[in-house]
């Protein structure tokens, strides 16, 4: 498809809800946001002091593709941001497995199933690799998990269908009838300006 403006996203944070004391992903800090960006076929990272520079990227964006970002991501990084990230045009595929089969299966889960590869391991550890100061392995484990997402949003957008594994191992089929997003103009101003 030419002219692709979707972009993957994953987070990871410097702190957990346990350091915060609640389950409440507004209350954590970003260490770094993983993104795929299809247009120029490249995966980037961006540190809390980057975020700025992203913004104005995913706001071009025909689509925001990711795993759980309406009750994880966005609310991490809606501090940060001055617009609504809600109001962005967003695919969260845990929302989109859930709405089909009622209930929340973890993206290794559906990795595994449907394209016979997954995580490269789990939120704890990224936090860990943060508060190590290993920035590059911190990368590396998100940008996998981003080059996952990606990889299921694509399976579903050519087979209409991912899979995953139910707790009894049996190997399920979901339908997503997910569709390319309609060609849009970009907008005109930045909407992060603070007005």
């Amino acid at each position: 498809m030419p002219n692709r403006t979707e972009v993957v996203l994953d987070i990871e944070t410097q702190n957990t809800f346990q350091d915060v004391g609640a389950y409440k992903a507004s209350l954590l800090k970003i260490s770094l946001v993983g993104v795929y960006f299809y247009e120029t076929d490249t995966f980037e990272s961006f540190l809390e002091p980057d975020l700025p520079k992203l913004w104005p990227r995913l706001e071009r964006s025909s689509r925001i593709i990711g795993y759980n970002l309406f009750n994880f991501d966005y609310p991490c990084m809606q501090q940060y941001y001055t617009g609504n990230l809600m109001a962005l045009p967003t695919i969260d595929l845990l929302v989109e497995i859930e709405r089909r089969i009622g209930f929340r299966v973890k993206l290794d889960t559906v990795a595994h199933a449907t394209l016979g590869i997954g995580k490269s391991g789990d939120g704890l550890q990224a936090v860990k690799f943060w508060q190590e100061g290993r920035i590059d392995e911190l990368r590396d484990y998100c940008l996998q998990d981003v080059r996952v997402t990606r990889d299921v949003y694509d399976y579903a957008l050519n087979n209409k269908k991912i899979y995953y594994f139910d707790r009894l191992g049996q190997k399920l089929e979901v339908p997503m009838p997910v569709v390319p997003p309609v060609a849009q103009e970009a907008p005109v101003i930045n909407l992060s300006l603070g007005l």
